[in-house]
């Protein structure tokens, strides 16, 4: 990728991932007022809620964050198998984004009961516990995209020996 596209690509990725973040937040207070809420209507509605904030925005941004994430990895020189802290990311992402899409039919089994004006909401318990532990689980591939530590794969220790056999003496190596 040629340096417009490269900064493009990775503005669009980081938009993706740390909305991605901030839905969960959102979810996540939805989630303690359906727990904690004594409001009957505010406990409804906001059972109610987290299933759009989820199909809608949880999910779409968890995605373009695992797509583009994918995209920088293999348009840049950090490639998506050079660097242990790329596959760490990755592998996250992935889990985080299949437990999330997995969820979904609990979550909106709790709307639907939500929405059954004879079920009483503040019996139907919550969903605190994907939710913090997704917001958690997310922070992983942050911190590691921040910090980038040290350390390649096998395969970028290949691709790195075979660059410096084939360049030139003249050329420093980058």
């Amino acid at each position: 990728m040629g340096p417009r596209l490269r900064k493009l690509g990775l503005t669009v990725h980081v938009a993706t991932s740390v909305g991605w973040l901030g839905a969960i937040a959102a979810y996540l207070a939805l989630n303690v007022v359906a727990l904690r809420g004594e409001d009957v209507q505010a406990v409804r509605a906001a059972y109610l809620m987290m299933e759009p904030v989820a199909w809608y925005v949880v999910v779409p941004l968890a995605v373009a964050s695992l797509v583009t994430g994918i995209v920088q990895s293999l348009g840049t020189s950090w490639g998506l198998f050079r660097h242990y802290w790329v596959l760490i990311s990755l592998a996250v992402t992935a889990f985080a984004t299949l437990v999330l899409l997995l969820h979904m039919r609990d979550i909106s089994h709790l709307a639907h009961l939500a929405a059954d004006p004879t079920t009483d909401p503040t019996a139907l318990g919550g969903d605190l516990v994907h939710a913090a532990g997704g917001l958690v689980v997310l922070l992983v591939p942050l911190v590691l995209n921040i910090v980038k530590p040290r350390g390649l794969t096998s395969r970028g220790q290949r691709q790195q020996g075979a660059r410096q056999v084939g360049r030139p003496r003249s050329q420093p190596a980058r």
